[in-house]
């Protein structure tokens, strides 16, 4: 049907053509194109994605609590993004030298990749040998040593993802070997899709980087399982809704600690500790009256009077030390 014009626009147009004016007939706006690639059709959908990034959540949060108990220190791991993207892409983005382990589903054909940055496992190294996590290398290599260090850490991931898909299955996740290169690492062709599942993890002020990265081809089977009905139980049942805040905080209230009374001390010379023998007196810089220095954990933390409580030896609290310290601060 031709578009009709309005009697204003008609004698817009006959002004025009007797005033001798040319008529510039505008373009129409032709729609905007949208490219479309169709080697990489999305295979999971959006609500399949919230889906899997809930999982992988309840995992970050096993995963935290794991590792602040063997770390001892304050560990935080959330889920920074779940991404679709060229099994190429994800290649150029690794870095050279890495720290990869490669892993499949037991009774399936789906692999991935776990990936630790280079200064998170030199940092997990560290810490689960002793130190402070702050230790510096000029290479970036993992050595033999590290990776069975690692080990610990990465067989309580496979552990913790097998926990997380629980609700969609009972999928057994199993560490096939380690990869200092990408190239070595391949599980899928460069022009396949993969699931790219990225982490944040802060070690006390220090943060870092964790992937774990899916080949697609073969998550058909996976994603029918993910019905409508489980998506509403997508939580363990042992968290009831319940933050990790208060889980962690809950299990330090149960924690016990040393208690250590201090009666006081005194300094002798090597000369006269060479002689003491049996009955000799050691006088201490404390009297009977004063008193006494309770440690909490090696750390002065009160003083008190000693006594006995139902024929059992036991001191009075009679001043918090710590928090004067802190106010005498202020």
């Amino acid at each position: 049907m031709a578009e009709v014009l309005s009697q204003q626009e008609i004698d817009l147009l006959l002004n025009q053509v007797k005033g001798g004016e040319e008529t510039v007939v505008p373009e129409t706006q032709e729609h905007q194109v949208l490219p479309f690639d169709f080697r990489l059709p999305n295979r999971i959908s959006k609500n399949q994605l919230r889906t899997i990034k809930n999982i992988f959540e309840n995992f970050s949060e096993s995963l935290s609590s794991f590792l602040l108990s063997k770390l001892q220190t304050m560990v935080s791991a959330t889920v920074a993004s779940v991404d679709q993207i060229y099994y190429s892409e994800y290649v150029l983005s690794v870095s050279n030298p890495a720290c990869l382990y490669t892993f499949d589903i037991k009774g399936t054909d789906i692999k991935g990749i776990l990936e630790l940055s280079p200064d998170f496992a030199l940092c997990l190294v560290d810490r689960l040998l002793g130190g402070n996590g702050l230790g510096t290398k000029q290479s970036k290599v993992i050595t033999a040593i590290e990776q069975k260090v690692l080990n610990v850490i990465v067989e309580r991931v496979m552990l913790d993802l097998r926990k997380a898909w629980q609700v969609v299955g009972n999928f057994e996740f199993v560490t096939e070997r380690f990869e200092a290169d990408i190239d070595f690492a391949q599980i899928t062709s460069h022009s396949e899709s993969v699931l790219l599942i990225s982490f944040e993890v802060l070690i006390g002020e220090q943060s870092f980087m964790m992937n774990i990265c899916f080949a697609t081809f073969a998550f058909d089977t996976i994603l029918s399982m993910m019905t409508s009905k489980k998506l509403t139980t997508i939580r363990p049942g042992n968290y009831n809704g319940v933050k990790a805040q208060t889980i962690i905080s809950n299990h330090l209230l149960k924690t016990y600690l040393p208690v250590r009374v201090e009666f006081g001390g005194a300094q002798i010379s090597i000369d006269e500790l060479m002689n003491l023998e049996e009955g000799d007196i050691i006088k201490m810089n404390t009297k009977i009256g004063d008193d006494l220095i309770i440690h909490i954990a090696d750390k002065a933390w009160f003083s008190g009077r000693v006594g006995v409580v139902n024929k059992h030896k036991a001191i009075k609290i009679v001043q918090n030390i710590l928090q004067n310290e802190n106010q005498n601060k202020v």
